[in-house]
């Protein structure tokens, strides 16, 4: 079993994840890095190959590290695929959030989002995928303006209380 960090985008997936699988002594992966490791640049897979493209390469990395990988994060818009929903049954999901005013400090000046121009398309995308979001997620943390390692260690006491394994067992 994984756990697996979803959320909007520039929430701190990537941040959260690699902090909370040193914290958990556990096996770590990003499917943004993954697909750009293998691939290239997301704008750059955007452009050439389109969405759905993307989508199908996120789709495959997901599926193979939930099988090997303890601690995953996830793209934004990765859980809004119906298969990727499925493979989460059974996984540990946690959501990552944050306010519009922390999101917009951390999108300004960004181009590595091909889907978020400013904070107007961060919270349409959002809002239209929050409720997938809040259904899939065990639990959910706010990433706004708290230090990281403070964000980590809630997760981190969250696991120890709410899963079977407890921290050092979640895979």
């Amino acid at each position: 079993m994984s756990v697996v960090l979803i959320g909007p985008p520039a929430a701190g997936k990537s941040r959260a994840g690699r902090r909370l699988a040193k914290v958990l002594d556990a096996s770590y992966a990003d499917t943004d890095k993954v697909i750009v490791d293998r691939h290239g640049a997301i704008p750059d897979i955007f452009a050439k190959h389109g969405e759905a493209e993307f989508r199908r390469l996120e789709r495959e990395v997901i599926a193979e590290h939930l099988e090997t990988t303890e601690v995953l994060s996830l793209g934004g818009g990765a859980v809004m695929d119906a298969e990727t929903q499925k493979r989460l049954g059974g996984h540990t999901v946690v959501l990552l959030t944050a306010t519009p005013a922390a999101i917009t400090e951390r999108i300004t000046g960004n181009s590595k989002r091909p889907l978020i121009t400013g904070i107007e398309s961060w919270t349409e995308i959002y809002e239209a995928r929050r409720e997938t979001y809040e259904r899939l997620a065990d639990a959910s943390f706010d990433t706004s303006f708290r230090p990281m390692v403070r964000v980590v260690q809630d997760i981190a006491e969250w696991l120890d209380q709410h899963t079977k394994e407890g921290p050092s067992d979640v895979a």
